[in-house]
């Protein structure tokens, strides 16, 4: 399905108004739709979907996910997400899980952005090298 420029543009402003210090607000966004749904404006469908859209992908940019061959210690799990946080930003969404493949390091995932620093990694790049 096209989604016409307006419906676009709508879309966008209507994304913009929802984010608070640069933070999406989930009650603004429940209200927006909810507003929407009410009124019922021309090709209110596409800008719906074009909401959902920009919504998705700004989820997606926050989230961040840590991976480690075994359980971080507390102290070090405040570490890296004081560091994700300084980089992202405070609305950085962070879950931390264990992946025994790494055999060690870490890998961090936030939205499209990754940093590898397992053992694994290392190891297939000294593979590929030969």
């Amino acid at each position: 399905m096209k989604i016409s420029k307006l419906a676009q543009r709508e879309a966008r402003q209507l994304f913009h108004s929802c984010r608070v210090n640069g933070l999406l607000d989930d009650n603004r966004v429940r209200q927006t739709v909810t507003l929407l749904l009410a009124k019922k404006p021309h090709g209110f469908v596409e800008i719906l979907s074009r909401l959902h859209r920009l919504v998705k992908l700004d989820l997606e940019q926050r989230a961040a996910r840590v991976e480690s061959a075994t359980p971080l210690p507390a102290d070090l799990q405040a570490d890296v997400a004081n560091q994700i946080k300084k980089i992202y930003g405070s609305g950085a969404d962070i879950t931390f899980s264990q992946n025994p493949a790494l055999i060690g390091g870490l890998r961090i995932q936030v939205g499209s952005d990754l940093y590898d620093g397992s053992v694994r990694m290392r190891l297939e790049k000294l593979e590929q090298s030969f």
